[in-house]
């Protein structure tokens, strides 16, 4: 039985509810499916109500599960807040996957101001409030956990635009701040990025995934299992491409080590 299979859903132990954002395709549903298998309820966010609708009636059917659309762009501020209400409501609510996003056609210089403005806000904004009020909710219940998806490129800017590499470095570093704030509370924080994987942001950006040599290119299905493995084991970061975790814990290691020596009273003799 492989690790996924132990937690097929047992009716007699109901993980309470999972909140999922840009749910309606790609990651977020995958993570509906999974979790609704565990044991979830759920509910369902994203702008598309017809892909919600019938990914809901495919949940409840197969997994029996409570399922709840809630239709909402998120950048919009009172559909975000509408969101936001919804969490520190929901007395059941154990989980949120903080997942919706979007990418830029182009680069900051070459793509519309409004493209850019919307990009802060689904990619920025958007979580960073989801997860305040859920930081909020879960500690008042006493425990919980939220995922962040990011993406490898908050390592490796240069890769591609580097607006949208920093909205994921900002996610990277919410959810490292996060985890050091909740933790003492029972809510656990993990930052999921992936790599490349096959999801329709490509196209929706005006990219081709299919550009990329195969071998860089994961799955949706693989990804969102290979998160939960590290989920489970509680790992505050889970990079699932990445073939040897001794690289990011050196990285951690010394960037935690950077922290004694950056605010001091002198100058540094490299700029005296």
């Amino acid at each position: 039985m492989t690790q996924l299979d132990q937690h097929v859903l047992d009716e007699h132990s109901p993980k309470g509810t999972a909140l999922i954002t840009g749910a309606s395709t790609g990651i977020g549903a995958v993570y509906a499916d999974r979790l609704a298998r565990r044991g979830y309820d759920l509910i369902l966010v994203a702008r598309d109500v017809a892909r919600l609708e019938a990914l809901a009636h495919r949940l409840r059917r197969e997994y029996g599960r409570t399922v709840t659309v809630l239709p909402a762009d998120l950048t919009d501020p009172a559909q975000l807040a509408t969101v936001t209400a919804k969490i520190e409501a929901e007395r059941d609510l154990t989980l949120l996957v903080n997942n919706a996003g979007m990418s830029l056609s182009g680069t900051l210089t070459t793509s519309p101001l409004a493209d850019v403005a919307r990009l802060i806000a689904l990619n920025v904004t958007a979580p960073t409030l989801l997860a305040r009020a859920a930081g909020l909710a879960l500690s008042r219940r006493g425990g919980g956990a939220i995922i962040n998806i990011a993406s490898v490129l908050a390592l490796a800017p240069e890769l591609i635009d580097g607006t949208y590499s920093a909205t994921k470095a900002f996610i990277l570093n919410l959810s490292h701040g996060l985890s050091h704030e909740l933790a003492d509370k029972g809510v656990h924080v993990q930052a999921v990025p992936p790599g490349a994987t096959r999801t329709e942001i490509w196209e929706r950006s005006g990219k081709d995934v299919n550009a990329f040599p195969p071998e860089m290119i994961m799955e949706v299905d693989d990804l969102v299992d290979a998160a939960l493995v590290g989920f489970d084991r509680g790992e505050k970061v889970t990079i699932p491409p990445l073939q040897d975790p001794r690289d990011w814990l050196e990285m951690e290691r010394l960037r935690l080590g950077l922290a004694s020596q950056l605010s001091r009273r002198e100058v540094s003799p490299l700029y005296a």
